[in-house]
């Protein structure tokens, strides 16, 4: 039987594992492309041939998504595999239409023909949406199975954005390994909040030899999702974090929803912050989508450092930047720092924006009164630099997960905004945290 010629429609991390565990050494298929969105900078590479296995010897071409309609009829594709995350139900089936009308079919693959068993406990924690909490869920899950005597070894959902042969496995735990792997932004607002509190995390692009290498020194494996993916690995607790600053989002993004019907424990964060009607309306979908989850309640309480440097001043905010980007968020613990401290104002980036910052403000219009800490490339780094230095205003208010001015020169004061899981009531982590180690016999 003639071979399936198959198209990976990706953003360098879902798309990339659905072909190592379901396509790479199956003779059945013939994977002439993926196409790259969301992430800056992707297309116009190969997925080498040392990850794509004997099938492939001269790896795979990574295209842009919009030439799909051309690559369909060129190369003769029966099907396309849609492999990307924290997009609307539209956007999907937008593309499934196009794929459609170009005549080839369009499959999505799911957890049974994409996740890897491990032979350790695994707890996966995942997100209905970018930017809703999901790592400070798993960096507090993980200090409190540390307190535990546990050896907890976090494999973070991957961010494959540089050299993909030397990024096959990668682990970090030092702050010094993030340079020695040459992370961008993005990558270490991900992996530095685990490695100085004294955690080991990996992650890279062949996720079931990072799983193996992983095994070797955990007793628990922590799956920390991201982009609101379900997870790379058969998990034996899920959590999924729920934003009721996004109401209904949770129900309408692909696979977001995936992941709440999916879910053990199911977290209503930012309780302290978002309206009632928002919460309301999280918990009627929770209720009528996966009514037999364990809910719990959660806020995110901010601290600041310097909140001196707040009252009273210009204020520039700089936030988590695939949050406001793909994640749709109109402000983020900053601004609401900002605002909680008495800023006189919030100055609005845009009139001082270079370089390709200029393009994310174009490519996001609705993006709120703050600027977005991109860094996926060195450009992108000098640009965030030179757009801070000319910026007009008093403070900088930095909200990303990570030391900023260990990455960019800032000569204006700055504040550092901080925020982390807090419970409200009963049920709790603890509680299931504590049933989970009975479970799995772990600790003491």
């Amino acid at each position: 039987m003639a071979k399936r010629n198959i198209i990976i429609i990706g953003a360098a991390g879902r798309d990339f594992h659905n072909f190592n565990t379901y396509f790479r050494d199956n003779e059945a298929y013939n994977v002439v492309a993926f196409t790259a969105a969301q992430i800056p900078d992707i297309a116009g590479r190969k997925y080498p041939a040392e990850l794509a296995g004997k099938l492939y010897p001269a790896g795979i071409p990574i295209h842009l998504e919009a030439d799909l309609p051309k690559l369909i009829k060129e190369l003769k594709v029966d099907e396309c595999i849609f492999a990307y995350s924290d997009v609307p139900y539209t956007h999907v089936m937008g593309v499934g239409a196009i794929v459609n009308a170009a005549g080839a079919s369009f499959r999505l693959l799911g957890p049974n023909d994409t996740q890897v068993k491990s032979t350790k406990p695994v707890i996966g924690v995942c997100a209905v949406r970018t930017g809703a909490g999901k790592s400070q869920t798993s960096r507090k899950i993980v200090q409190m199975l540390m307190a535990k005597g546990l050896k907890v070894v976090a494999i973070r959902h991957p961010m494959p954005y540089g050299d993909l042969v030397a990024q096959k496995v990668q682990r970090f735990a030092t702050v010094e390994d993030l340079k020695k792997h040459k992370c961008t932004i993005e990558e270490m607002e991900e992996y530095e909040p685990h490695v100085v509190r004294g955690n080991v995390i990996y992650a890279g692009v062949d996720y079931e030899a990072i799983l193996r290498e992983a095994e070797k020194e955990a007793d628990v494996i922590l799956w920390d999702g991201g982009n609101n993916d379900f997870p790379f690995y058969k998990t034996d607790l899920l959590f999924t974090v729920a934003d009721p600053h996004r109401p209904g989002n949770e129900v309408s993004f692909y696979p977001g929803e995936v992941s709440l019907r999916m879910a053990d424990v199911i977290i209503i964060n930012k309780i302290d912050t978002a309206s009632p009607e928002g919460i309301q309306t999280v918990r009627e979908n929770i209720q009528r989508v996966n009514p037999k989850a364990t809910v719990i309640d959660g806020a995110s309480p901010i601290t600041v450092d310097h909140p001196e440097l707040i009252k009273g001043k210009r204020c520039l905010v700089v936030e988590d930047g695939p949050t406001l980007t793909h994640g749709h968020m109109k402000i983020g613990a900053g601004t609401v720092a900002a605002r909680k401290f008495g800023a006189k104002e919030l100055v609005d980036p845009r009139p001082y924006t270079v370089g390709k910052l200029k393009g994310t403000f174009e490519t996001y219009p609705n993006i709120g009164t703050l600027l977005p800490a991109m860094g996926y490339g060195d450009q992108q780094v000098k640009d965030l630099e030179a757009t801070i230095e000319k910026t007009d205003c008093d403070t900088v208010v930095i909200a990303t997960p990570i030391d900023l001015n260990r990455i960019v020169k800032i000569n204006k004061p700055t504040v550092k905004v901080g925020y982390d899981l807090q419970e409200i009531g009963q049920p709790d982590l603890t509680g299931i945290l504590d049933e989970f180690c009975k479970k799995n016999k772990l600790g003491k």
